[in-house]
């Protein structure tokens, strides 16, 4: 009993993430020693601890399984404790469940000639959230993109200014309650609680693309297992975000048809053989083994019939990606530039794909590397992982009061939602 007290009392000094996804589960457990002001820079951090695990009982993001995504968590957890040498409490946690809803409005309150304080932004910003949770919705995530007073438009910060009517562009990321309280139940089984939320496809956007990037206008694209999460940015600001069903587990599948081959032996042809790149005439009538079905035999495939699989089902998701971008409103604003991220973004030969389809440059992200970070999990798979340390580290993102915990998971479930924002 000793040592568990000696290794929570070192565990108050460092923070951990999670992202619970469809075909993994990651914890990364990471000391902090600074912040840099004003922003989530990733200053004085420390790595001391990585989870990471197969997720089982989850499907396209929602849970479906309560046990086997229960024992997910669990191993992942308990992997990133045993290497950092504590004892987890709560974790920042990522949130990709059907439903994810992104919607921008205009919130507006009177001043009647007064000079702007924070009574007034505390005000109008109350306004927001009581919009924002109609429909018994959860608010997971608002920004403001800018101030008006009057007929002053674009406004960073009103406070000191004088005006009759102020109003705020608001942003809110907004999910179900249902599918979140299952994603929250999850993490009561294992003995863990949520020091914040944050929209998935906001992590990985912050972790996948750069502040200048942000600033100017960019689309970042995660290709998961089950989703791929999308995050619009400009001007520094979120400005959309979607989650479009289907990603690198469809490959698979048409793999597996096409082929006539179990679940387990598509996954791994599309990871040894599944290029996109353009080969020449020799390489393109190469054969390989490929077991067929459960029989202990094999047949002979070619590899251009493993491309042309791959490839026909990747211009069919991101032709429908293409259309929740354009359909979002905002598209305009982000400008010429794509960034792709999650695991299906390592395929070879994706990039140009995605250049072709979007008509416009795309590059597949390079993750900013942290003390600490083994080398494999430096790469564009871990995006929501590296991107929910940002948010994590921001002094900007409201967290939980200290105190004791409400009694029960719906208790927990009601106070985070209540003093989250």
């Amino acid at each position: 009993m000793a040592a568990r007290r000696k290794r929570r009392r070192q565990a108050q000094d460092v923070i951990g993430v999670l992202d619970v996804g469809t075909s993994k589960t990651v914890c990364v457990i990471a000391v902090v020693s600074g912040l840099r002001e004003g922003g989530a820079a990733l200053a004085g951090v420390q790595v001391l601890g990585i989870g990471d695990k197969p997720t089982r009982g989850l499907t396209d993001g929602v849970v479906t399984e309560l046990d086997g995504a229960e024992q997910a968590v669990r191993a992942a957890v308990m992997q990133a404790e045993r290497m950092a040498g504590v004892v987890l409490e709560d974790v920042h946690l990522a949130v990709a469940c059907r439903g994810l809803r992104s919607s921008t409005f205009t919130a507006s309150s009177e001043v009647e000639g007064r000079l702007v304080d924070d009574d007034d932004i505390d005000r109008l910003l109350e306004a927001g959230r009581t919009y924002a949770e109609r429909d018994g919705r959860a608010l997971l995530h608002m920004n403001c993109i800018s101030y008006r007073l009057d007929d002053a438009a674009e406004i960073g910060d009103p406070r000191g200014l004088a005006g009759t009517k102020l109003a705020a562009d608001l942003h809110t990321v907004t999910v179900k309650h249902a599918p979140l309280q299952n994603l929250l139940q999850v993490i009561e089984r294992a003995y863990l609680s949520a020091a914040s939320l944050a929209p998935a496809p906001l992590a990985s956007g912050l972790a996948a693309t750069t502040e200048e990037e942000r600033q100017l206008g960019v689309v970042c694209i995660d290709i998961g297992a089950g989703t791929t999460a999308v995050s619009l940015f400009a001007q520094g600001h979120l400005l959309w975000n979607d989650l479009v069903p289907g990603g690198g587990g469809n490959i698979t599948t048409d793999i597996a048809r096409a082929l006539a081959v179990p679940a387990l032996d598509a996954e791994r042809i599309k990871r040894e053989r599944g290029t996109l790149a353009r080969t020449g005439t020799e390489d393109d009538a190469a054969t390989f083994d490929a077991p067929a079905g459960s029989l202990p035999v094999s047949q002979r495939a070619a590899m251009s019939e493993v491309r042309d699989v791959v490839r026909g089902r990747l211009v069919v998701h991101l032709r429908h990606v293409a259309q929740r971008i354009k359909g979002s409103g905002v598209a305009p604003y982000a400008g010429q530039r794509i960034v792709l991220a999650g695991g299906a973004s390592l395929q070879p030969g994706l990039r140009e794909l995605a250049a072709e389809v979007f008509a416009r440059p795309v590059r597949v992200a390079r993750l900013e590397p942290l003390p600490g970070m083994l080398g494999e999990f430096c790469n564009p798979a871990y995006a929501t992982a590296t991107g929910l340390l940002h948010l994590a580290l921001d002094p900007g993102v409201r967290r939980r009061r200290s105190g004791s915990k409400p009694a029960g998971y719906l208790g927990r479930v009601g106070q985070w939602l209540s003093e989250s924002f």
